[in-house]
This record gives C-alpha cells, sequence and structure tokens, in this order.
C-alpha cells in the first residue's frame, strides 16, 4: 500500500499538470477567438499577395469559412501557450533530475521554444512568398488559380511544423553529444551523410518543389554546425565530474 501511495499521487500531480496546460490553451483560444477571421486573413496574405487578379480563395465547403479559421485560432493558441506547457512539464520532472541534468534542461527548453518559433518565422517571412510566387508563376496559360482555404490551411501547417522541427537540430545534436550516443568529431566525419540527409528529409517534409526542399534543406545544415559548436561547451562526463566532486573533497 505504502508503495501504490506515491504512484497515486504521481498520477494526481500529472493530472493537474495536464489540466494546467490544457486551461493555459484555452485560456489564449478564447482571447483570440473573436480575431479568428483577421488571424486567417494575416495567414493567408503570402499568397493573397502573389495570386493575379484573377486569382483567389475559396471555401469549397459549406462550413469551411468557420471552421478553417477557428482550426487555425486553436492551433495558434497552442504555440502561443507553448513555454507555459513547457514550464509544466518541466515543474514535473524536475524533482527527480540531478543537478547537471537541471542545467542541462533549463536552457534545452528555452531555446529549443526559441528555435521552433524562429522556424515558423523563417517558413512564413522567407519561404512562403518564395514558394507561393513560383507556384502562381508557372500556372498555365488560362488557368485560374483558385485555392481552397482548408487545404491553404494544411499546406501551411505542414510547411510551419517541418520548419519548426528543423531548426530543433542544434538542440538534437547537443542531447545526442551529451548522451554519448555519438561525439562531435564523429558527426563532422558523417558530414557528408547529413548533407544528403537534410535534403532527403528536405524532400519528405515539404511540398513536392525544389524550392522549398533547398530553403528547409540548407537552413538544416547551418543549425547542425551550431549544433556542433554548441555541443563542444558542453560534456556530460564534465558535469558528472562536476557532480561528484564535492563528494570526493568531503572524504
Amino acid at each position: 500500500m505504502s508503495q501504490q501511495q506515491p504512484l497515486i499521487s504521481h498520477l494526481l500531480e500529472l493530472r493537474t499538470k495536464l489540466l494546467q496546460a490544457v486551461a493555459s490553451v484555452l485560456l489564449v483560444f478564447v482571447c483570440l477567438v473573436y480575431w479568428a477571421q483577421d488571424i486567417y486573413h494575416y495567414m493567408a496574405t503570402p499568397l493573397l499577395q502573389v495570386l493575379p487578379e484573377s486569382g483567389s480563395m475559396i471555401a469549397t465547403d459549406v462550413a469551411a469559412p468557420f471552421f478553417a479559421p477557428f482550426k487555425l485560432t486553436l492551433i495558434l493558441s497552442f504555440f502561443i501557450a507553448v513555454p507555459y506547457v513547457l514550464y509544466q512539464i518541466w515543474s514535473f520532472v524536475a524533482p527527480g533530475l540531478y543537478k547537471h541534468e537541471k542545467r542541462l534542461v533549463i536552457p534545452l527548453l528555452v531555446s529549443s521554444t526559441l528555435l521552433f518559433y524562429l522556424g515558423i518565422a523563417f517558413a512564413y517571412y522567407i519561404v512562403f512568398p518564395v514558394v507561393f510566387g513560383f507556384f502562381t508563376s508557372v500556372a498555365p496559360e488560362g488557368v485560374n488559380i483558385a485555392t481552397d482555404i482548408n487545404s491553404y490551411l494544411n499546406f501551411v501547417l505542414k510547411l510551419f511544423f517541418a520548419f519548426g522541427l528543423a531548426f530543433e537540430i542544434p538542440v538534437a545534436v547537443i542531447l545526442l553529444c551529451w548522451a554519448g550516443v555519438t561525439t562531435v568529431d564523429d558527426l563532422k566525419a558523417k558530414r557528408p551523410y547529413i548533407v544528403v540527409g537534410a535534403f532527403v528529409i528536405g524532400m519528405l517534409l515539404t511540398p513536392p518543389d525544389i524550392i522549398s526542399q533547398t530553403m528547409l534543406a540548407i537552413p538544416m545544415l547551418l543549425l547542425f554546425e551550431l549544433g556542433l559548436l554548441a555541443a563542444r561547451f558542453y560534456s556530460k562526463k564534465d558535469d558528472e565530474e562536476d557532480e561528484q566532486q564535492p563528494e570526493n573533497i568531503n572524504h
């Protein structure tokens, strides 16, 4: 019975943290839902700016004009609430971490959040104008461009996820090196394979055009190099020695 009690208390604490995380997302959503139509229009601006005069966005589903902005606002609410959601996760797992692990996790949580936001911003402000401009410019003569709002939303969310995930590469490199799975020198030796892998991932995560694939692969490679530089300044072995040093002094 004594062994079950800590488990139950941990489960209750986990439930509380999850409810607080969900509540934060819903709170942000309630604050934003009034501007759902404006948010969708802002999201559609990169496409609307490059559409020809005869082009437009359409809704092939009766309920799409309502549900598409609603869906986008809900996802945006989650993105905005991510720092608080990560804080709830951190507050739950922190008591079970060693000192050197806490020293690694806090910077990684902050940097991973910022990198994810940076990836989304890169996609919206840099990639979207180029990709949509290319797509609209190669339309055959006589073809009227009319993009469904649901299809557009799914397209941009896929790119947001791809670029947000790709910008987490420095964090992944640091974690792999810190955990002892690999080393900086090993990753440097495998750089040619990583270059090929970056373009393959770009092909899988982006639409089937060379522009968006390249615009994803190149930042991935630059972020990989950044991860290699950062990984040199953090070593698990050094952390463990720092952790054990006070104990040795006491003896």
